[in-house]
């Protein structure tokens, strides 16, 4: 369990699913974000990402440009993005996966 990440507002559960190696992929995560919780802006310095929304209602600004994060929607992080993570449900948690591959 992390609180406040990346200076954000709350607690966000993240688990890794995948286990040894496997590339191009470096880490597949599973996260929970906390009802009006947020996660704050990093840089993606190591890894380009894909972030896919699972279940609950959210936003991920990339470079501050607002994409929705919910069931339907995934974004796509190239290195140098940087992203901000924000539920916007008060009731309910906020789950997605994120993906990080290594880049070309």
């Amino acid at each position: 369990m992390h609180t406040n990440l990346f200076g954000g507002v709350g607690a966000v559960r993240v688990l890794s699913l995948l286990q040894g190696a496997s590339a191009p992929f470096t880490a597949v995560l599973a996260c929970e974000l906390a009802p009006g919780g947020s996660v704050g802006a990093h840089v993606q310095q190591e890894f380009p990402e894909v972030v896919i929304g699972v279940g609950g209602e959210g936003e991920a600004r990339v470079n501050g440009a607002v994409h929705p994060l919910d069931a339907f929607h995934a974004v796509y992080l190239p290195l140098g993005a940087v992203l901000e993570i924000v539920n916007q449900s008060d009731h309910e948690p906020l789950r997605y996966l994120i993906v990080k591959a290594l880049g070309t």
